[in-house]
């Protein structure tokens, strides 16, 4: 078994004990991120479809980072404090995924780190 860890910096720095993802044979298991801008490590500004798609930019750095594309991801997790935000996701989905799309499971949570509306996180399998 080969473990990596994966790091970008297009992508916010861990805010724990936690690596952004890690690579275990060609499965990468993506941390969570939240719509925090990478290089001021703050929430971005906008509404929730902005901040939704500063998630989505953030999987993609660190997705690029160990190698692959969002076409390589195959289940994706997403926790939202508003579950009424969940058309949204459908739609800035939409600009960065085609078909198939990964499996994908919606959680309605209480709370998310630095009082972020959304979180996602995801598995990828690299094709070598």
């Amino acid at each position: 078994m080969t473990r990596t860890t994966i790091h970008s910096d297009k992508a916010p720095a861990a805010i724990g004990t936690y690596s952004q993802a890690v690579r275990v044979n060609n499965t990468v298991y993506l941390s969570g991120q939240i719509p925090l801008a990478p290089d001021t490590m703050e929430l971005v500004q906008g509404d929730i479809a902005t901040q939704i798609r500063r998630v989505f930019c953030n999987i993609q750095a660190v997705v690029e980072a160990a190698g692959g594309t969002l076409d390589d991801i195959v289940k994706l997790n997403v926790y939202l404090t508003d579950l009424g935000n969940f058309p949204l996701v459908n739609q800035v989905m939409g600009e960065f995924f085609r078909q198939p799309y990964p499996a994908r499971a919606a959680v309605g949570v209480a709370s998310l780190p630095r009082g972020a509306p959304v979180e996602v996180d995801g598995i990828l399998e690299l094709r070598s």
